[in-house]
């Protein structure tokens, strides 16, 4: 039997300020967060390692995407990990999930599965409704 790493309440807390960090486009917040080997993933995307790599990825999808909230739908805990499923509403302001956005609004789910080591984000590994997205940009 194993015994519980991280409480809800840090959880929580971790992925908050990540979130908060996303919204704010604050890349050296978002990294502040990882552990220096950090795994992040985005389906479809593959798998970068470390606070460096993920820093660039997220670069990369600021320059097409605006996130202006998370909307929490549901969350579930382990020992050390937790799987969020949220609804994103944002802006796509640039070419995102392979089109122009244009400025316009868009909404879609966004199902993470956060790995947590040392008070940290160890993974991130992220599912995004791209047909959703496609959708609402056609």
């Amino acid at each position: 039997m194993s015994t519980r790493t991280f409480s809800r309440t840090e959880i929580d807390r971790l992925i908050a300020e990540h979130y908060r960090a996303e919204v704010a486009v604050d890349i050296p917040a978002i990294v502040a967060n990882f552990t220096e080997d950090v795994r992040h993933e985005i389906l479809g995307q593959g798998a970068l390692y470390g606070r460096q790599a993920a820093g660039e990825r997220y670069e990369r999808i600021f320059e097409g995407h605006v996130i202006d909230r998370f909307v929490p739908l549901r969350r579930l805990y382990g020992d050390d990990f937790a799987v969020d499923d949220a609804l994103v509403e944002g802006r796509a302001i640039g070419r995102f999930a392979g089109m122009e956005g244009c400025g316009r609004p868009v909404r879609y789910r966004l199902l993470h599965i956060f790995e947590f080591r040392d008070g940290l984000i160890a993974g991130e590994t992220a599912w995004l409704d791209v047909a959703a997205v496609q959708q609402q940009l056609a």
